[in-house]
């Protein structure tokens, strides 16, 4: 309740200050720029020493971050762009997979449903859920349990999302159903894809209309993302995938990342209430580290967020698909790109660490060198459980009934390895094709 009542004060002084810190691309009582966040393609910039940063420090990191698994780096601070890595014009605008950060996207999306008051985060998902579909056990599953990943509902990390690479799945819903619960629900954090599968379908089930159609509406078109920028793929069913799979520009990544700056506002338009956000980023009693879907700096988590305030969050995908938030500080660091999974495992400390040592309004405590951490096996069974792809084909112990590789649920399903628009593959869209998505 305390951590609850604190987030709700500081995002109170926010919007204070917002309302006294006078127009937006002018010097704020701070001494510092502040700038108006964009819906179009040219953020504003300003040169880190107008937003209280060293411009030699910052680019030292900078120079740092760019190296050849880097599409794009950009660091913002009060809405100002103020450095950004070499590729950034050629790849701001390619769609890329986002993969894990698509769940965070799917959180805010739940906090608009939830802010209309058209989804409860303590109800269980069978109020949602059509009769019939999903024993009793998996309906009785909060959409609070799914936000936190407390589902209790075993899981196989990579077993789960493979299919989803080919896009065989028959439906990610019946598949999440058929998942065994293995621990009661809000006592055991487990990272689940299929959970925020399910969790897509109840908020497109609580809302009344497709899930896309909904986070365009509300989400995307007050941000300037258009339809044509991004892909949103979907199972064989045409369920909309929430663990991973938004392929997004990232120049759109980093407009996701701003509005959790602002703390949902937006040209002073609240899109997401600070009360969701509040709870979203507020550290969960199962996993202090972890919110709605959100990394967030809670107790021990400090290596997580080198040198950075405790408001500090994290949106993340594999890859390192990330955006740092604080917005405490104003600041945001989104970067894209691609490396072998678990290596250069220190990257964000060293950039982070090097980041915040080029703050002099204020200055940030240096967080010291990188502390090694044993990587988790991709051996572990919380990462490899073969029924788990079998599921996919109609076999083994967790497919559900009557879902197979032709039908499922008595509806026929749209092809395997396709439905991808022209230059699309699982990491990114490319090519000039007119239907190819991304900003042009």
């Amino acid at each position: 309740m305390a951590r609850f009542v604190t987030g709700i004060v500081v995002a109170t002084m926010a919007i204070a200050w917002a309302l006294i810190a006078g127009p937006m691309g002018t010097a704020a009582p701070d001494g510092l720029r502040h700038c108006e966040v964009s819906d179009g393609r040219q953020p504003e910039t300003a040169t880190p020493e107008e937003v209280g940063l060293d411009s030699a420090g910052v680019r030292q990191a900078v120079a740092f971050a760019s190296n050849p698994t880097r599409f794009t780096v950009q660091v913002f601070r009060n809405n100002c762009l103020i450095a950004g890595g070499p590729t950034n014009q050629r790849a701001g605008g390619v769609a890329w997979n986002l993969w894990s950060g698509t769940k965070s996207v799917v959180s805010l999306v739940a906090g608009i449903a939830v802010d209309e008051h058209k989804l409860r985060v303590d109800d269980p998902i069978g109020n949602y859920l059509p009769a019939g579909l999903g024993d009793d056990e998996h309906r009785a599953i909060t959409v609070r349990s799914l936000l936190t990943e407390t589902s209790g509902m075993e899981i196989a990390i990579a077993s789960e999302g493979v299919t989803g690479l080919f896009r065989l799945d028959p439906n990610v819903v019946a598949q999440a159903l058929a998942m065994p619960i293995v621990h009661p629900q809000g006592e055991t954090w487990q990272y689940s894809q299929r959970a925020v599968d399910l969790l897509v379908y109840v908020i497109q089930q609580a809302v009344g209309e497709d899930f896309q159609a909904y986070a365009q509406r509300n989400l995307f078109d007050p941000l300037g993302i258009r339809t044509s920028d991004y892909l949103w793929v979907r199972d064989r069913s045409g369920n909309t995938y929430g663990h991973a799979h938004l392929v997004l520009p990232p120049d759109d990544y980093a407009k996701l990342g701003l509005l959790l700056v602002n703390r949902g506002n937006w040209h002073g338009r609240q899109l997401i209430s600070t009360d969701y956000l509040a709870q979203a980023t507020t550290p969960g009693g199962v996993n202090p580290c972890y919110g709605f879907l959100i990394t967030v700096n809670g107790p021990d988590c400090e290596d997580l967020f080198p040198g950075l305030p405790k408001d500090a969050i994290e949106m993340s995908g594999m890859l390192r698909q990330d955006n740092y938030i604080v917005p405490s500080l104003g600041l945001l660091v989104s970067w894209t790109g691609v490396t072998v999974p678990g290596g250069a495992v220190s990257f964000p400390h060293d950039f982070l660490r090097g980041l915040t040592g080029a703050f002099r309004n204020p200055t940030l405590p240096d967080p010291g060198p990188y502390v090694d951490h044993p990587d988790t096996s991709l051996t572990d069974p919380m990462f490899i459980n073969p029924d788990a792809t079998l599921a996919a084909l109609g076999l083994g112990p967790m497919s559900y009934p009557g879902c197979g590789i032709l039908a499922c649920l008595g509806k026929p399903l749209y092809p395997p390895f396709g439905g991808w628009p022209p230059g699309c593959f699982i990491l990114g869209c490319v090519g000039t094709d007119p239907a190819t998505p991304g900003i042009r």
